[in-house]
């Protein structure tokens, strides 16, 4: 856990979230500028700076990712019409906390190219 880490403060209780899901590996809680209805983060309890600090030992971390987004997706219904996932690399992509994490988008048509 990085001690100055927004999300890390968020997975460990020090900041109040919306907790969608979590387990051993994740916490997925609501955003607080959502882009749409249904607009959940998914970041591991492990501090990981961004994506490209992913690695295949992060396999079954990613996995664990992905499974929650998808249950995510179930819990609002979004797996039937469709929902985005989406990790940022870098401030000129959007990320603006230095924590791996993974967006679920929903309950919106979504545009193609998004930005």
């Amino acid at each position: 856990m990085a001690e100055s880490c927004l999300f890390c403060r968020i997975v460990g209780g020090e900041i109040p979230a919306r907790i969608a899901f979590q387990d051993e590996a994740v916490v997925a809680f609501h955003d607080l500028n959502p882009q749409a209805p249904t607009h959940v983060l998914v970041v591991p309890r492990q501090h990981i700076p961004s994506a490209d600090a992913i690695g295949p030992e992060h396999g079954p971390l990613l996995a664990a990712m992905l499974g929650a987004a998808q249950r995510v997706a179930r819990q609002v219904g979004a797996h039937e019409r469709g929902y985005r996932l989406v990790f940022n690399h870098g401030p000129a992509a959007g990320q603006s906390v230095d924590h791996v994490h993974l967006h679920v988008l929903a309950g919106r048509k979504l545009d193609w190219p998004p930005g």
